[in-house]
C-alpha cells in the first residue's frame, strides 16, 4: 500500500497530457492484442493441421518402433540359432558325465552366462540335456531329480519346430506364471534332438518395450500370435480383457494386414495402429491403441493457455501502461537516481543538478577503469605466454600474417621492422642426479631454469619471451632489429646460461638456434626444426649448441650408428629362457653399445624403439598378449619421451623386462626352462649337423613328445622353426661378415645348397646372394 501511494504521488506530480494518454493506449494494444492473435492462431493450427500432422507422426513412430521391435526379436532368434549350431552343443553332450568333465561343464556355464548377458531382454539362458544325461544348466549345472521338472523341460524337446516361441510356466507350483520363451533344439539342425537351448525373457522389460508404442504410457499395446497361443501386453492385461477382445474383433474385420483407424471405447477416442511381425514358423500381430487426447493434448493445452494469459494480459494492460509511463516521462530522473545510488552513495534527492551528479559519477567510473587496466597489465604476461604456446605449437595456422601481427601488437609486442628467431633449450643429466632430484621433479627443475633464462635473456636481447614446457625443455622467442646480427648475443647468452645451469642445477644444456625469419607464420616450422635438431645431440653428458644456419649437426660428420645385433639376439635368448640376471646385464650392455662415444640421441632412441618392437614380437610369439601384459600402456609413446640413455635403461628394465619375466616365471617352472635351455644349447652347438627332435630329446634325457610340447610353451616356437631360424641367422652372419661361397655357407649351417637357397628366400624374401649384396651397401 505504501509503495502504491508513492507511485501515485509521483504520477500526479508529473501531470497527464495527451502524449501520456496516447502512450497508454499504444502500450495497451501492443501488450494485449498480439497475445490474443497468437493464441487464436495456435489454437486453430492445433485443432486442424497440427492435429493431423501429429497423428500422422504418431502412426510413423508406431511403425518405426514395431520395426525396431521386429529387428530386436530377429536378432534374438539369430543369436540363439548361432549358439545352437555351435560345436559346444553337439552330440557329445548326450550321455556326457558332466561331473567328471568339469572343464566342459564350466565352459558351458560361461557360455550361457555370456548368452544371458548378450541382450537386456533375456532374463535367463538355459540348456536342458535330455536323453541319458537329464541335466539342466540355468546357467549353473543342476541335476534334475524331480520327475515333474524333468517332464516340464522334456516337453520343450518335442516342440513342433526346430526353433519356436512359446509362453511357458517353468515353476510347476505356479503354472499361471508364464515367461515369454524362445526355444531351439540341439544339436542345431538335427532330426533327433536330445536337448534345448532356452531364452527366458523378463516380463517387465518386454512390457517396457511394448510401452514405447504408447505415448505418455496411456492406452494399450500388445503382441499376440495369430494362432492365439501367445499373448503379451504392455499393461499386463489378459488376452480375454474386454478392451483387447474388442480391438481384436475390429482388426479381424479389416481387409489389410496393417493399418490404423480410430476406435471409440467408453467415451474416449483411441488411435489404433496394427500390423504383423514375421516370426519363426508363425505370424504375430502387434496392436497399439493410444487415446487421441494424449497425443494432441500438449499443443491444445498450450494454445488455450496462451489465450487465457493474453486475456489476463489485456486486463492488466492499462495498469502496466500507466506504471510504465513514468519511464517515458522521466529518463533523466531515472539516470540520476541510478548514478546517485552507485557505489554505495546516497540516492538522488532532486535538489542537486542532475548533470553535475552524472559528471561526478563519470570521474568515479574513469578511476575504476584505470584500476581495471592495471589489473589487465598484471595478467597480460600470462595471456602473452598462452598466445606464444599456441603460435609455436601451430594451433594458429588459420591466421594470416597480417592477423598475427595485429594480435601481437594488441599484446604490446613491438613487431614493426623486426625479424624473429626461436631458441629451444633442453636440460640433460637428471639421471645422474638421484641424490639431488628425484623422478617427478622435472617441473621444478624446469621452473628454476626458466627463471634463469628470463633474467639472462633480458640482459642480452632487446625484446624476448620465454616459454616453460615443464618437461626439462623451454623455448625463447627473439624479436630482432631488422638487418642486425644476433649471433654474438646468442653466443654470449648461451655461454652464460650453460655456466649458470651447470653450477647451480648441476645439469647440462643443449641449445638449438633457429634461422632468422621475417614472418611470424614461419615460426611454427622453425620451432619444429629446432626441436628435431636437439634430438641429434651427442649422448655425452656435455653442453652442446646446435645452430640451424650451419645445418642440424653444426657441420660435424655424422657417423653411421652401429646397431648391436649380437647383443640383441643374446638378450632375446636370455628372455626366452628366463635368465633374468643375464637379461638385465645384456640390456645394460646393449644400451651402452648404442650410446657409445659420438652416438646421437635420436640414434639411441630409435635403437631402443627397435629393440622394444623386437621384444614385443618375441612376447607375442611366446603366446602372451602385450596389451594384457602391459595393461594397454603405449610403451612406444613413453619411451619416445625419454631422452637420456640411463633413464631409458631404467625404464626398459622396469616397464618391459620385469613384467615379461614375471609372466614367464608363472608359465613355466625352472625345471622345464633348464630342460629347454639344454636343448637350445645343444642346437646352438650342433646346428651344422643333422639335428632331429629325437636325437635332441635323447641327448637331454627326455622323450620327443614332451620336448616338443615344452619347447612350444617356453619359447613360443616349434622345435624345427627355432632350429631353422638359428641356422638362417648364422648364415646371415656368414654372408655379412665373411667371403665364403654360398655353397660353403650352406654347408656351414647344415643345409644342402639347393634347399638352403629355397628356405633362405622363403624366410628372408630374397636369395642369399641378394642379401650379401644388400648388406654390403649398408
Amino acid at each position: 500500500m505504501l509503495q502504491g501511494k508513492k507511485i501515485w504521488r509521483s504520477r500526479t506530480d508529473s501531470g497527464k497530457g495527451r502524449f501520456f494518454r496516447k502512450s497508454l493506449i499504444m502500450i495497451f494494444i501492443v501488450s494485449g492484442i498480439p497475445g490474443l492473435i497468437i493464441g487464436g492462431l495456435i489454437y486453430w493450427m492445433a485443432g486442424g493441421r497440427v492435429e493431423s500432422e501429429l497423428l500422422q507422426l504418431h502412426y510413423q513412430q508406431i511403425e518405426q518402433r514395431s520395426e525396431q521391435m521386429d529387428d530386436q526379436l530377429s536378432n534374438l532368434e539369430l543369436l540363439l540359432s548361432h549358439w545352437a549350431f555351435d560345436n559346444k552343443f553337439d552330440y557329445s553332450l548326450n550321455g556326457l558325465d558332466f561331473v567328471r568333465d568339469f572343464k566342459r561343464t564350466d565352459d558351458i556355464t560361461k557360455t550361457l552366462i555370456a548368452m544371458q548377458g548378450s541382450n537386456a531382454l533375456v532374463k535367463k539362458a538355459e540348456l536342458f540335456v535330455g536323453g541319458k544325461s537329464q541335466i539342466l544348466f540355468n546357467p549353473e549345472y543342476t541335476p534334475l531329480q524331480d520327475q515333474q521338472d524333468l517332464n516340464l523341460y522334456s516337453k520343450l524337446i518335442h516342440g513342433k519346430n526346430l526353433t519356436y516361441w512359446t509362453q511357458w510356466a517353468f515353476d510347476s507350483d505356479h503354472p499361471d506364471q508364464k515367461d515369454l520363451t524362445l526355444v531351439h533344439h540341439i544339436p542345431g539342425g538335427s532330426p533327433n534332438p536330445f536337448g534345448v537351448l532356452v531364452f527366458r525373457f523378463d516380463s517387465d522389460k518386454i512390457a517396457s518395450l511394448l510401452q514405447t508404442m504408447t505415448p505418455y504410457y496411456e492406452g494399450e499395446a500388445f503382441l499376440q500370435q495369430k494362432s492365439g497361443d501367445l499373448f503379451v501386453s504392455a499393461s499386463g492385461s489378459a488376452s480375454n480383457d474386454t478392451f483387447v477382445e474388442a480391438l481384436r474383433e475390429k482388426i479381424n474385420g479389416m481387409k489389410t494386414e496393417k493399418g490404423s483407424f480410430f476406435f471409440d471405447w467408453k467415451g474416449s477416442t483411441y488411435t489404433v495402429s496394427y500390423g504383423s511381425l514375421s516370426r519363426i514358423s508363425d505370424e504375430w500381430l502387434y496392436v497399439s491403441a493410444s487415446p487421441i487426447n494424449s497425443i494432441i493434448a500438449p499443443v491444445m493445452f498450450i494454445s488455450k493457455l496462451v489465450i487465457t494469459v493474453s486475456l489476463i494480459a489485456l486486463l492488466l494492460a492499462a495498469l502496466l501502461s500507466w506504471l510504465a509511463s513514468h519511464r517515458i516521462y522521466s529518463p533523466v530522473k531515472r539516470l540520476a537516481n541510478l548514478l546517485g545510488g552507485y557505489s554505495g552513495g546516497a540516492a538522488w534527492t532532486g535538489k542537486e543538478d542532475e548533470f553535475a551528479l552524472i559528471e561526478q559519477q563519470y570521474q568515479h567510473l574513469h578511476k575504476e577503469r584505470l584500476e581495471l587496466n592495471s589489473k589487465l597489465a598484471e595478467q597480460l604476461p600470462h595471456v602473452k605466454e598462452s598466445f606464444l604456446h599456441q603460435l609455436l605449437q601451430g594451433y594458429l595456422y588459420a591466421y594470416s600474417e597480417e592477423d598475427l601481427l595485429r594480435r601481437m601488437e594488441k599484446f604490446k609486442w613491438e613487431v614493426g621492422g623486426r625479424h624473429f628467431a626461436v631458441l629451444f633449450i633442453q636440460l640433460n643429466g637428471i639421471a645422474n642426479m638421484d641424490e639431488k632430484f628425484r623422478s617427478g621433479d622435472e617441473g621444478l627443475i624446469t621452473f628454476a631454469a626458466v627463471n634463469m633464462m628470463k633474467e639472462l635473456a633480458s640482459k642480452h636481447f632487446e625484446q624476448s619471451d620465454t616459454l616453460n614446457f615443464h618437461d626439462l625443455t623451454a623455448g625463447i622467442m627473439l624479436f630482432l632489429p631488422e638487418g642486425g646480427s644476433y649471433k654474438q648475443a646468442v653466443e654470449a647468452f648461451s655461454e652464460e646460461l650453460t655456466t649458470s645451469v651447470n653450477r647451480i642445477l648441476r645439469m647440462r644444456v643443449t641449445l638449438a638456434v633457429s634461422r632468422q625469419t621475417a614472418y611470424i607464420s614461419d615460426l611454427p616450422n622453425e620451432f619444429e626444426r629446432v626441436k628435431q635438431a636437439v634430438s641429434y645431440r651427442n649422448c655425452d653428458n656435455a653442453n652442446q649448441i646446435i645452430d640451424m644456419e650451419q645445418g642440424v649437426l653444426g657441420g660435424e660428420a655424422w657417423a653411421e650408428p652401429q646397431y648391436p645385433f649380437t647383443l640383441e639376439r643374446e638378450l632375446i635368448q636370455a628372455l626366452r629362457t628366463g635368465k633374468e640376471e643375464e637379461a638385465s646385464e645384456l640390456l645394460s650392455a646393449f644400451v651402452g653399445a648404442l650410446s657409445c662415444a659420438g652416438a646421437k640421441e635420436i640414434d639411441v632412441q630409435q635403437g631402443m624403439l627397435h629393440l622394444l618392437g623386437n621384444i614385443q614380437h618375441v612376447i607375442m610369439v611366446s603366446g602372451v598378449n602385450p596389451n594384457r601384459l602391459f595393461k594397454g600402456v603405449n610403451l612406444y609413446e613413453q619411451l619416445s619421451q625419454i631422452r637420456e640413455p640411463k633413464r631409458m635403461l631404467t625404464w626398459f628394465g622396469d616397464k618391459v623386462l620385469a613384467p615379461y619375466q614375471k609372466e614367464l616365471s608363472c608359465r613355466a617352472g625352472s625345471e622345464v626352462k633348464r630342460l629347454i635351455e639344454a636343448a637350445m644349447i645343444y642346437m646352438q652347438q650342433h646346428y651344422r649337423q643333422d639335428i632331429s627332435l629325437d636325437n635332441c630329446a635323447e641327448h637331454i634325457g627326455t622323450n620327443p613328445f614332451y620336448l616338443s610340447k615344452s619347447f612350444k610353451v617356453v619359447t613360443g616356437k616349434n622345435f624345427i622353426d627355432y632350429l631353422t631360424e638359428l641356422r638362417i641367422e648364422k648364415a646371415k652372419e656368414l654372408l655379412r661378415e665373411s667371403e665364403l661361397k654360398i655353397n660353403d655357407v650352406a654347408e656351414q649351417v647344415g643345409y644342402q645348397h639347393s634347399y638352403f637357397n629355397r628356405i633362405f628366400k622363403k624366410l628372408e624374401g630374397m636369395t642369399p646372394t641378394s642379401y650379401r649384396e644388400q648388406s654390403q651397401h649398408l
